[in-house]
């Protein structure tokens, strides 16, 4: 899928990720690889201003799927079966950029990693790991 493919499908197959104003935005679309940038939003806050846990954990598993459809096609029912999570240091106040890279894309299962900074970064502030089950295709 082209980077407006991909963006098209999950405007139309999940448009909850937009809930409270969009927020992701597909940026590239590579082979074996995609970049996803979410937008900078209080509502991605935690005490002590920075980012939270799950906001990041959430644009980590949408780079992973977004990965692996864009590879795939619009197979809106493959699942995550794992995630992996390390932080690494503070993220700034700002845009947080995922590089997601497949590591492996079989028949049944997807396996990716993905590396988030904050925008104008090249620091590393999230390392996530994970694995997708990929349903039959009949």
């Amino acid at each position: 899928m082209t980077r407006e493919e991909l963006s098209a499908f999950l405007d139309r197959e999940f448009p909850q990720i937009h809930f409270g104003g969009r927020t992701y935005h597909v940026e590239e679309v590579g082979p074996l690889r995609v970049r996803l940038r979410m937008d900078y939003h209080d509502r991605h806050l935690r005490p002590g201003g920075t980012l939270s846990g799950p906001s990041m954990m959430g644009l980590a598993d949408l780079a992973l799927y977004a990965a692996i459809l864009a590879h795939i096609g619009p197979v809106a029912l493959a699942v995550t079966t794992s995630l992996n999570f390390n932080f690494l240091r503070k993220p700034e106040q700002r845009a947080l950029i995922a590089e997601c890279r497949l590591l492996k894309l079989g028949k049944r299962l997807a396996v990716g990693e993905v590396a988030m900074a904050s925008e104008g970064s090249e620091e590393i502030v999230c390392h996530a790991t994970g694995t997708y089950s990929i349903p039959e295709r009949g």
